[in-house]
């Protein structure tokens, strides 16, 4: 990288320079030529309107001095009406239209043979080694000209100009290159440097540092990357804390199933076998520990797909309040059973479009929930309301409560509070399933608490085409 910014650093300047002795010295001649040549053609101009007013005399006179300019008018039978002399006289005269030099006559004629009515040439005076720009034009139509116009003017050559500024060219490449050297250095150094530092953090990272802070460097887009990349490391060291969590919670949810199928197992081939009785108590544990089993390695699966975007929605129409009540139904057992009390409120028959199975996960995910963390009073609420957003289910439980931090993680993969119960067993993934269920809907979903004071999950149902169906 620094190479890079020193090479291209100094292309441009080299190119700067290149620029510089091309329209300096190769091309100042030609461009003064056409300068010149421009200037003398809009002066002609002028002085034509000038002439055609009939007060010339002290404009001309005034424009040839300033030009250092020959000035010649003559009128339609080529007889000399002004001149203006402005180069002075001499065999050493830079005027071809004055003086021992005097071509106005052949000017004229080679004008007369122009279509455009407009002559511009430069000839050379052989004794002084001047080149002279000579411009002539037809006053007037060139078939029934008023007069015609001559001047005359040198193109002084820059030869001397031009040796001049080779010289301070050459003073000025010199220093320009030797700063460019010093600037392109120092800059790419600069601007390598928290690129290079960032380069040995990433490093770190990837050998599985992942409490590393990245520095910046002071520049936006250093400083800017360095924070993202510190934001990324904070997230992958906490997703691999909770898979870390996720094996240890796996492993121990694995572990006792297991344990118990082979403890039983063993009790039917030793002991219960030839006694109905506990043969058939012994079974349905096995049955029970294989059904547990079954819901973990289908939690996890179920998250996996959600998370990789293979799980579908199969939408239909369908009563919430009527589906409620059959889902609350069913919790009935777990009530006569474990204490528990369950409540349902309703506001009237809720027509909702969405896929009805994956719903009911969520209401029960939410209702487990409820019951890991309903405390002491062993009390569930289960509620239905119409809002202007859309049908709101909400489950709220009577438990501890939940802080700021576990609040803004509770939904998070592998994440369990502190304060879980296992008063009736889940495997861990309830929430996240939930979470992932309702981003599949575009659902908004989030959960209210208060440390002592219980907490209340919610989703609302936004109305979809067809809800009314």
């Amino acid at each position: 990288m620094r190479f890079h910014i020193w090479g291209w650093f100094v292309v441009f300047i080299i190119a700067v320079l290149l620029l510089l002795w091309v329209f300096q010295i190769l091309f100042l001649q030609n461009f003064y030529n056409r300068m010149k040549t421009a200037d003398v053609i809009r002066i002609a101009d002028s002085m034509i309107e000038d002439y055609r007013s009939g007060n010339y005399a002290e404009s001309f006179i005034r424009k040839a001095n300033d030009n250092q300019m020959c000035i010649e008018v003559r009128d339609q039978y080529e007889r000399s009406v002004f001149s203006v002399d402005a180069l002075g006289s001499g065999t050493s005269s830079n005027c071809f239209i004055h003086g021992p030099n005097n071509q106005a006559r052949k000017i004229i004629r080679k004008l007369k043979q122009q279509k455009g009515g407009v002559l511009i040439g430069k000839e050379r005076n052989v004794a002084t080694q001047v080149d002279i720009l000579i411009y002539a034009c037809t006053i007037g139509p060139k078939d029934r000209p008023e007069g015609y116009l001559l001047l005359n003017t040198p193109l002084v050559p820059v030869s001397a100009t031009v040796n001049i500024l080779k010289k301070q060219l050459l003073i000025i490449t010199v220093m320009l290159i030797l700063i460019a050297f010093l600037i392109s250095v120092t800059v790419s150094r600069r601007l390598a440097k928290p690129i290079v530092q960032v380069t040995k953090e990433a490093e770190q990272l990837a050998h599985g540092n992942y409490n590393i802070r990245f520095t910046g460097g002071g520049y936006y887009e250093a400083d800017k990357l360095a924070d993202t990349l510190t934001y990324a490391s904070y997230e992958i060291n906490r997703v691999d804390v909770m898979q870390r969590d996720l094996i240890a919670n796996a492993s121990h949810d694995l572990r006792t199933p297991l344990t118990m199928l082979k403890g039983y197992a063993e009790l039917i081939r030793d002991v219960s076998g030839d006694n109905p009785v506990k043969r058939e108590q012994h079974l349905q544990v096995i049955i029970e520990e294989t059904d547990r089993l079954t819901a973990l390695v289908n939690d996890i699966l179920d998250l996996s797909k959600y998370e990789n975007g293979k799980m579908t929605l199969e939408r239909t129409a369908f009563d919430m309040e009527e589906r409620l009540r059959e889902i609350t139904e069913r919790y009935r057992g777990l009530s006569a059973v474990s204490g528990y009390r369950f409540s349902l409120e309703t506001d009237g028959s809720a027509p909702v479009f969405c896929d009805a199975g994956k719903i009911e996960q969520v209401i029960c995910n939410l209702i487990n929930n409820a019951v890991n963390y309903s405390g002491e009073s062993r009390e569930i609420f289960i509620r239905q309301e119409h809002t202007p957003e859309g049908i709101r289910i909400s489950v709220r439980d009577t438990g501890e409560g939940m802080d700021q931090e576990t609040l803004s993680r509770i939904f998070d993969k592998y994440y369990r509070s502190s304060n879980y119960k296992r008063e009736v067993r889940g495997t861990g993934l309830g929430l996240s399933i939930v979470k992932a269920i309702l981003r599949l809907h575009d659902y908004s979903f989030g959960v209210n608490s208060t440390v002592g004071a219980g907490s209340t999950f919610w989703f609302v149902i936004h109305p979809e085409p067809g809800a009314n169906s």
